[in-house]
């Protein structure tokens, strides 16, 4: 079961009192901003007004060589061809330096890889296209850095190449005209949280020779690289967001404009987190399903007919993907339920046949949320494995796959994200050294944890504080969306909204009843039953109906306001030493009593059927003979002994009582055979 520590940080009422009065805030505000370390009346105004000046182009090492090559092309006319990427901060890269530089009158092209047949980065085989389409100068985006032999053949073949990156170099820079990266141990510019968007902007802001019109015409495309590359919304970055979010609100360009209908963010303000969950997912999908290209295109269209095709399109690949997701997620559901065990690993690494490589990313990240452990899914074609794996804060991806290196064929990636080859023949070998480097690292896994800003009173939620929090406004990484405590919250009502896919929940406290939206939970499936008296972290945001807005609030996450949080995190963990058989001591005491198997079994039997949490099931019982790990333990031999079925979602277990087929030998099980020698 995935458990997540809330974190719930000590704040300075004070200091949040001096900053409200001296900088004439509200008193509500400056708690938020005390909460991301903002202590000084000159943080507070440059947080809030994002008065930093523009970072200059030209502090970026080589940035002169670059302008005074690309010049050159544009006077003699040489034919530029500008290479990107296939997610959207090489889409938005590749958009914002080709028009620009199409606008400026340049012979050129562009070109995308795609993500199956092309691979990331730089590629010989691309370069021979080039040179047969007489190319002289490469212009590369968000990739190249390390493209040193690729660099080194373009040479061979007469071609220039620009490269324009913001991944992290190698010892060996390639031997091209021009490298701008601010991981350049030599670059002065200190812009290392700029996407490739970002590096991209800056040379045509060099190129122009001032920022304004740039910004103008391109900062929609800035603001959407950025976002959809996760970069840290702090200092510069965070302003040049601010100002790029200004100019997409206009959705002058549009293929903006007919996305944002689309996904029904035309009447809505693009806020940072609107963007990131409605534009680039569909911008994402034609890199991730069939083609980047078609991204660029409608991004570039300047015909509203046109780009309301292409936005079709767009939107169509994204429904693909979302049908894609859902089939491997049953898949891989399946495969865990036929080998729960796996469940108890502290790394997952599940490979199926010729899943998409463009989504199990996303999967990756969705199976570490609900599971609360780093995920590595892994896609075999032609004998050959390929995958993406996420992580948890406090567990290194990357160092984890560096130690397992002999069984793999290449890998990369960072502390959070990575991608790996193996051969498919090694995949079980895989799984167990990744698991054994994990056990002598980490003797105690890592707990997700959930940053709380403070408690709030559900009577003070009110429109005052939407005005307050979107001053905070853009969210991302860096700077997250504010997250409420509403402790002891009776749960008085569950309603279903959309079809039951998503939840409206009635709570109350003292008198003051509070909707809650709880979205993608099924309603047959939600785990608690009203009178649980609950605590909620949850998000506020606005919503606007006819012209009278009014507070939405958000459920992020919710436990029981009797929950120990300790209890909880070492049941998980113990239950998980057990079903490893880590060690004999591990199930001690555990083997359950004909009493106890009697009373839990006719309660399920009552039921036939049960969907919730372990706690809930815990706490439905009340019976003192019973611990959470008591039940969870039970629950475990009953399914090795056929008299139940049993899933388990992370969020919620699934139990369904099966048809008697004759007596059980619960003896005979390997569960209850391990415990009865601990």
């Amino acid at each position: 079961m995935a458990i997540r520590k809330w974190i719930l940080p000590e704040i300075d009422t004070g200091l949040a009192a001096t900053l409200a009065e001296e900088c004439e805030i509200n008193p509500f505000l400056a708690l938020l901003l005390t909460t991301r370390g903002i202590e000084t009346p000159e943080e507070v105004f440059s947080f809030l007004l994002g008065d930093e000046e523009p970072d200059d182009p030209f502090s970026f090492a080589d940035m002169d060589l670059a302008v005074q090559r690309i010049e050159l092309a544009l006077d003699r006319g040489e034919k530029i061809a500008v290479y990107g990427d296939y997610d959207v901060d090489g889409i938005t890269a590749t958009t914002l330096l080709f028009t620009y530089l199409r606008d400026r009158g340049a012979n050129i092209l562009f070109r995308l890889p795609n993500r199956e047949g092309d691979g990331y980065g730089l590629h010989k085989s691309v370069i021979d296209e080039f040179h047969e389409q007489q190319v002289s100068l490469i212009v590369t985006v968000d990739n190249g850095i390390t493209a040193v032999e690729e660099i080194a053949y373009a040479t061979e073949k007469g071609i220039d190449v620009v490269i324009t990156d913001h991944h992290q170099p190698q010892e060996q820079l390639p031997k091209a005209v021009a490298v701008i990266d601010p991981h350049r141990a030599d670059c002065p510019s200190g812009c290392t949280d700029y996407a490739g968007v970002g590096v991209a902007y800056m040379l045509a802001c060099a190129l122009e020779g001032d920022d304004e019109p740039i910004m103008e015409r391109y900062g929609d495309l800035l603001a959407l690289g950025m976002l959809a590359d996760v970069m840290p919304l702090t200092g510069s970055v965070r302003s040049l967001v601010r100002r790029g979010l200004g100019v997409m609100n206009h959705l002058r360009r549009p293929g903006l404009k007919a996305l944002a209908e689309l996904s029904g963010m035309l009447d809505k303000e693009l806020t940072a987190t609107r963007v990131v969950f409605s534009i680039s997912p569909r911008l994402n999908a034609a890199g991730r399903m069939e083609d980047p290209t078609i991204a660029a295109r409608l991004l570039m269209e300047t015909d509203p007919a046109t780009a309301g095709i292409l936005a079709q399109k767009v939107h169509a690949l994204n429904a693909e993907r979302q049908a894609a997701e859902t089939k491997i997620l049953t898949e891989i559901d399946g495969m865990l339920g036929e080998n729960p065990a796996r469940l108890s690993d502290r790394v997952l690494v599940l490979a199926g046949t010729d899943w998409a490589p463009g989504i199990i990313g996303i999967l990756a990240a969705r199976l570490t949320e609900r599971y609360g452990k780093p995920t590595v899914l892994l896609s075999v074609a032609d004998g050959v494995a390929k995958g993406s794996g996420r992580s948890i804060a406090g567990f290194s991806l990357f160092d984890a796959l560096s130690a397992c290196s002999d069984r793999l064929i290449t890998f990369g990636g960072h502390e959070l994200a990575a991608g790996v080859t193996l051969d498919a023949a090694r995949i079980d070998q895989f799984r167990a050294a990744i698991n054994e480097y994990a056990a002598s690292r980490y003797p105690q896994m890592p707990v997700p944890e959930l940053r709380l800003d403070f408690k709030l009173r559900p009577e003070s939620i009110d429109n005052e504080k939407l005005a307050q929090i979107a001053a905070m406004e853009p969210f991302g990484a860096g700077n997250p969306a504010p997250i409420f405590g509403l402790f002891g919250m009776r749960l008085d009502n569950i309603t279903p909204l959309g079809g039951g896919k998503h939840l409206r929940l009635s709570f109350s406290k003292n008198g003051t009843s509070l909707s809650v939206l709880k979205f993608n939970t099924d309603y047959q499936k939600f785990p608690i039953a009203c009178g649980a008296v609950m605590n909620l972290a949850v998000s506020l945001e606005k919503n606007e109906y006819k012209g009278v807005v009014s507070p939405t609030v958000l459920l992020k996450d919710m436990r029981y306001a009797a929950s120990d949080e300790t209890e909880l995190i070492e049941t998980s963990r113990r239950f998980d030493a057990i079903m490893r058989r880590d060690t004999r001591d591990a199930g001690k005491g555990l083997l359950p009593d004909r009493d106890r198997m009697g009373r839990l079994y006719r309660y399920l039997l009552q039921k036939q059927e049960f969907c919730g949490t372990l706690e809930q099931l815990f706490r439905t019982l009340d019976d003192p003979a019973f611990s959470m790990l008591s039940i969870r333990v039970l629950l475990e031999i009953w399914r090795e002994a056929g008299l139940i079925s049993l899933a388990d979602y992370g969020d919620r277990l699934q139990i369904a009582v099966l048809p008697a087929t004759g007596k059980s030998d619960l003896t005979a099980t390997p569960l209850w055979q391990y415990l009865a020698q601990s």
